[in-house]
């Protein structure tokens, strides 16, 4: 199989380089597709690319941009997905993904418990909002914020102020969300694909701070799904449409459990670690299959 990864990093970028690795140890090829070197065409009324290489055609495509995906890669996954070429993960579900209050919203629609967020777009709306905002500390986000980046905790209504003045982009919005104290709580992220639980691993941020991310120094360690938490992460990529999908969930002091995100494009370098698994050849088997299917 021809397989396609759309990435704007090089083979030294962790999931890549294993991914290459997994695709190779199967029997397959792999061709990186730097979003910016690839480009959309219409001539007579059909669909064509234009490149600075010459590609063989693809079996199947990878989009592995991230949280930082552009419109100009968005404009070229959905020339890809018309001119047929089978996609693991579609547009709309990257669309969807790519905008955490998105995300939200569909996972809430759905009947998917999520931390009580609030959208706002000017800083009048925190007076608005206010009676909403039940408790302090806040937590604020970007829409788009990926790896713990882009978070931040006000402990009171000036805190929140002066964060909501420094960060709040009018036409992207701004995200304030439920704080839930890492006391008696658990951070879980959990791997999904083609609608089966693949991996789980229990976050453990450092001393002094709230956010659970491997990237920001959280330790990690392999993780039994309880039933219950195991149906919220795979209804939530159902819900947004995923076939392979990392839900972060948390479990708090109550094991009420919510999803605070659901990522398109998950690093697995933590998972891996953390319990042994070969994520990255179970990626590459689901991404053949699909191929073989569409032929």
């Amino acid at each position: 199989m021809h397989i396609g990864i759309i990435t704007a990093r090089d083979e030294t970028f962790h999931p890549t380089r294993r991914l290459i690795e997994a695709a190779g140890d199967k029997g397959h090829h792999v061709t990186l597709i730097h979003p910016y070197r690839l480009w959309p065409v219409i001539a007579e009324n059909a669909l064509q690319t234009a490149a600075t290489a010459r590609y063989e055609p693809f079996d199947v495509i990878l989009p592995r941009q991230g949280a930082e995906i552009g419109t100009s890669s968005r404009v070229l996954i959905k020339h890809l997905q018309l001119m047929d070429i089978p996609l693991v993960n579609d547009l709309e579900a990257i669309r969807l993904t790519s905008n955490q209050f998105l995300t939200l919203q569909a996972l809430a629609s759905t009947g998917v418990s999520v931390p009580d967020t609030l959208f706002i777009n000017a800083p009048t709306g925190l007076d608005e909002m206010a009676g909403c905002l039940h408790n302090y500390p806040v937590v604020v986000k970007q829409i788009d914020g990926r790896q713990g980046s882009g978070v931040a905790l006000a402990q009171t209504r000036a805190e929140l102020d002066h964060l909501v003045d420094a960060r709040l982009d009018k036409t992207r919005g701004l995200l304030l969300q439920q704080y839930i104290a890492p006391a008696g709580r658990q951070d879980i992220r959990a791997l999904v694909i083609g609608g089966k639980i693949a991996g789980a691993m229990r976050l453990i941020p450092p001393p002094g701070e709230f956010r659970a991310n491997f990237h920001l120094g959280a330790s990690s360690r392999d993780h039994d799904l309880t039933d219950a938490a195991a149906r919220v992460a795979l209804t939530a990529a159902d819900a947004v449409g995923l076939d392979i999908a990392g839900v972060d969930l948390i479990i708090d002091a109550q094991k009420r459990v919510f999803v605070i995100e659901v990522n398109y494009s998950p690093g697995f370098r933590g998972l891996e670690a953390a319990t042994g698994l070969d994520i990255a050849g179970l990626i590459i088997d689901y991404a053949a299959g699909i191929a073989r299917r569409n032929r």
